[in-house]
C-alpha cells in the first residue's frame, strides 16, 4: 500500500497517461459523479394484455381439444356399434352357409329342381369299348321323398274329450313282489312312436 501511496492512486496514474493528450482545463472539469438512480415504472397494460391473451389462448386451446376428444369418443363409440353390428351379422351369414351346406338342405334343393336319384348306372371301358351293366333313366320311381308325408296325430285334448269315461278302481297298496301287477285296469296313457 505504501509504494501505491507513494506513486500515487490510480486516478494520478490515469492523468499521468492522459495528460499530454488532453487540455489541463478539460481534465478539470471531466469529473465523475454519482448520478441519482431514477424510478421508471414501465407501463402496466401490455404487461397485462399479454397474460390476458395467453390465459384466453390456453383456456379456448383447452377447450378446442376437449371438444376433440369428445368427438373422438362418440366416432369410437359409432365404430364400435358398427364393428358390433357387422360381427353379428357375419355370425347369421355364417350359420345360413351352414345351413346351405347342410346334405338334407341340398337334397330338399335338388329335388324341387326336379333332378332325381339315377337308377342302376353302366359302366363303359373305354380302351375296350366295352359296356358293363344295363343303363335304365332316372325317374321319380327310383327318388324317395325326402320328408314323408305323415298324418298329425289329434292333439290330447280332443282325445281325453272323444275318449270313453269309466270309473277307474281304487288301487290297491302292493307289496315288493308284485308290483308289476298293480297297474289300474283303465289308463289312458297314450305313447307316441
Amino acid at each position: 500500500m505504501s509504494s501505491t501511496a507513494a506513486q500515487g492512486g490510480p486516478a494520478q496514474q490515469v492523468r499521468a497517461r492522459i495528460a499530454p493528450w488532453l487540455d489541463g482545463s478539460a481534465l478539470g472539469r471531466a469529473r465523475l459523479t454519482v448520478v441519482p438512480h431514477r424510478r421508471t415504472s414501465a407501463a402496466r397494460l401490455p404487461f397485462v394484455l399479454l397474460v390476458s391473451v395467453i390465459l384466453v389462448g390456453g383456456v379456448v386451446g383447452l377447450l378446442c381439444f376437449n371438444t376433440s376428444m369428445q368427438q373422438a369418443a362418440f366416432s369410437e363409440n359409432n365404430l364400435q356399434d358398427e364393428a358390433t353390428n357387422l360381427a353379428a351379422r357375419e355370425q347369421t351369414l355364417q350359420l345360413q352357409l351352414q345351413g346351405m351346406q347342410n346334405p338334407q338342405a341340398i337334397a330338399a334343393r335338388a329335388q324341387r329342381l326336379g333332378m332325381v336319384i339315377p337308377g342302376s348306372p353302366a359302366l363303359l371301358h373305354v380302351p375296350t369299348g366295352k359296356v358293363e351293366g344295363h343303363a335304365q333313366p332316372a325317374t321319380r320311381d327310383f327318388t324317395p321323398p325326402l320328408y314323408p308325408r305323415m298324418k298329425k296325430p289329434k292333439p290330447l285334448v280332443e282325445r281325453a274329450r272323444t275318449a270313453p269315461t269309466t270309473p277307474t278302481t281304487p288301487t290297491r297298496p302292493t307289496t315288493p313282489g308284485t308290483a308289476h301287477r298293480a297297474a289300474p285296469a283303465n289308463t289312458h296313457a297314450h305313447v307316441h312312436r
